[in-house]
C-alpha cells in the first residue's frame, strides 16, 4: 500500500500525497543521466532543452506524488533565487573579459606569458599559479576569471590543447579554494559538520595534497610532448607581432586584475570589485588604445570582435561581453528548475535517507557521505548544498561512531566542493566553461585533483588511515 502524507494549507487539509519511494526518487535522476548522456554526450544536442525535458519529467513524477503546479513553481523560484548571486557574477565576468581585452590587459598578459613560459612546463605552471592565487584569495571563480583567462590565452598562443589547459587551471583554482581559510565553502563545511575550521583545513591535507601532487606529476609528463612547442616558431612570432601591432602595452594595464585580487583579499563583495575593475579597464582602453567610447561600451556588452588576419589570434580575442554569458545563464535557469522540483517533492531527501540507512561501518559511512554529496551535486548543481545537506544528515552518525567531525567536513569537500565544477549543468560548471571557453566534458578528465580526492577518501575510510577519533564533546573549539 502506498504511504500517504496529509498536507495542510491555510485553508485546511488538501488531498493526501504519496510519499516517494526510493525507485520513484531515483527516476528523475536516472532520466536526467540518460538524457544528458545520450543527448548531450553522444548526439550533441544542446543541454538547455535536455534540462527542460528532464525538469518536465521530474514535474510529472512530482504531480503523481500529489504536488500542485503552484507548489512546484515555488520550488523552482526558490532554487533560482538561491542561484541568482552566482548568475549575476557570471554576467559580470562577461563584462570583465570584454573590458580587459579592449583595454589591452589580456593581450599584454598573453604576450608576455607566451614569451616567458615554456610549452613543456605550461600545465604545471598554470596549475601551481592558480593554486597560489586561489589559496590567498579564497575564490576559485575569481582565480579562473583573472589569471585563468590569461593562461587560456597563453595556451592558445603556445598551441596547448584547450582541454588539458582548462583542466589544470580548474584543478589549481579548486585546490587553493579548498584549503583557503578565506573560502566560503571551506568555512561552510566545518559549520555544517560541527568541526573547527583550522582542524578541518589540516585534515583536508591528507586527501587534497596527494591528489594535487599526482595531478602535477601527470601534468609534468604530459608537458614533455609539448616541450618543443606544438605551434611552429614562425606562427608564434606572427601571434606576438599581431598582439603588438593591435595593442599598446603599459604597466598600468595590470591595474584591473590587481583590483579584482585586492577586493578578493579584503573580502569585499565580488560584484562591486568586478565592476570597479571593468570601469578601470574601460578608462585604460580610452587612454592607451585607439578605441572610441562607444566602441568600448559595445565591447563590454557584445564582446570584442578581432580582425587581425591571424586566425589563431582572432579566435583568442573574439570573446567576452555580457551577451556571451546569456547561454551560461540559461543553462543555470534550466538546471535549477530541475533541482527545485526534485527538492520540493522530497525525492532528494529520500535518496539521502536511504544512503544513511546502510552506513554501518566507518568505510560504509565515508562511502555514504561521498555518495550523498555526489547525488546532491548531480541533482542540484550547488556546491553549498553538497556540503550543507550531507553535513546536517550525517553529523549524528559520526558522533554515534565516535568519529571526529572533521572527517565528515573533509569528506563533504572531497566529494562535493571539487566535484561540482565537473558537472556540466552545475553553476560552477557553466561558469568555468563559459569563462574559459571550454566545455565541461572537455576539461573534466584533466582536472585530476578534483576527483582523485575521492579515491583517497575511500582508501582512508576502508583502511582507517587518517581517520580521526572524536576527542572532545565540543569539536568546534580550536585545537580539539
Amino acid at each position: 500500500m502506498k504511504e500517504k502524507l496529509l498536507h495542510t494549507t491555510e485553508t485546511g487539509p488538501t488531498d493526501a500525497r504519496i510519499k516517494p519511494s526510493l525507485a520513484i526518487s531515483l527516476l528523475p535522476l536516472l532520466l536526467l543521466a540518460v538524457l544528458l548522456g545520450i543527448g548531450y554526450g553522444i548526439l550533441h544536442i544542446r543541454a538547455e532543452v535536455l534540462l527542460v525535458i528532464a525538469a518536465g519529467l521530474a514535474g510529472l513524477v512530482a504531480r503523481y506524488l500529489g504536488y500542485t503546479w503552484k507548489e512546484l513553481e515555488s520550488g523552482i523560484v526558490e532554487s533560482i533565487r538561491q542561484a541568482m548571486p552566482a548568475m549575476l557574477i557570471v554576467i559580470c565576468v562577461g563584462l570583465l573579459i570584454g573590458s580587459w581585452i579592449v583595454s589591452g590587459t589580456i593581450p599584454m598578459l598573453v604576450y608576455y606569458g607566451i614569451r616567458l613560459i615554456s610549452p613543456g612546463y605550461f600545465l604545471v605552471t598554470a596549475c601551481i599559479v592558480c593554486s597560489v592565487v586561489s589559496l590567498f584569495t579564497g575564490t576559485s571563480w575569481g582565480t579562473v576569471g583573472t589569471v585563468g583567462i590569461a593562461f587560456m590565452g597563453i595556451s592558445h598562443g603556445l598551441g596547448i590543447p584547450a582541454g588539458p589547459a582548462a583542466g589544470a587551471i580548474v584543478a589549481g583554482a579548486y585546490f587553493g579554494d579548498k584549503l583557503s581559510p578565506f573560502s566560503d565553502t571551506t568555512n561552510l563545511a566545518p559549520i555544517a559538520a560541527r568541526s573547527n575550521l583550522y582542524d578541518h583545513i589540516r585534515h583536508m591535507m591528507w586527501t587534497t595534497t596527494p591528489a594535487w601532487l599526482i595531478g602535477l606529476l601527470i601534468y609534468f609528463f604530459m608537458g614533455l610532448q609539448y616541450q618543443a612547442g606544438i605551434l611552429p616558431e614562425e606562427q608564434i612570432h606572427i601571434i606576438l607581432q599581431g598582439l603588438r601591432s593591435q595593442f599598446n602595452f603599459h604597466v598600468l594595464l595590470l591595474v584591473p586584475p590587481i583590483l579584482v585580487l585586492y577586493f578578493a583579499l579584503r573580502k569585499i563583495p565580488v560584484i562591486p570589485g568586478m565592476l570597479a575593475s571593468a570601469a578601470t579597464a574601460a578608462l585604460l582602453a580610452l587612454i592607451f588604445q585607439e578605441f572610441a567610447f562607444s566602441q568600448v561600451l559595445n565591447v563590454m556588452t557584445s564582446g570584442f570582435k578581432a580582425d587581425t588576419g591571424v586566425p589563431v589570434l582572432d579566435n583568442l580575442l573574439t570573446r567576452g561581453g555580457m551577451m556571451s554569458m546569456m547561454g551560461v545563464t540559461l543553462i543555470a535557469f534550466c538546471a535549477f528548475a530541475f533541482a527545485g522540483i526534485v527538492s520540493k517533492a522530497g525525492m532528494l531527501q529520500v535518496i539521502l535517507d536511504r544512503l544513511l540507512r546502510v552506513a554501518r561501518s566507518t568505510a560504509s559511512l565515508i562511502a555514504s557521505v561521498i555518495g550523498s554529496s555526489v547525488a546532491v551535486a548531480l541533482m542540484t548543481g550547488s556546491s553549498f548544498l553538497t556540503i550543507l545537506i550531507p553535513g546536517e544528515l550525517f553529523a549524528p552518525a559520526f558522533r554515534k561512531k565516535n568519529l571526529a567531525a572533521k572527517n565528515l567536513s573533509r569528506t563533504t569537500e572531497d566529494s562535493g566542493t571539487v566535484i561540482v565544477p565537473l558537472i556540466p549543468w552545475s553553476m560552477a560548471g557553466v561558469y568555468m566553461a563559459g569563462t574559459l571557453g571550454v566545455p565541461v566534458l572537455e576539461y573534466a578528465k584533466w582536472a585530476f585533483m578534483c576527483y582523485l580526492g575521492i579515491v583517497f577518501a575511500l582508501i582512508y575510510g576502508f583502511t582507517g588511515f587518517a581517520i580521526a577519533p572524536k576527542k572532545n564533546e565540543d569539536e568546534t573549539v580550536p585545537g580539539s
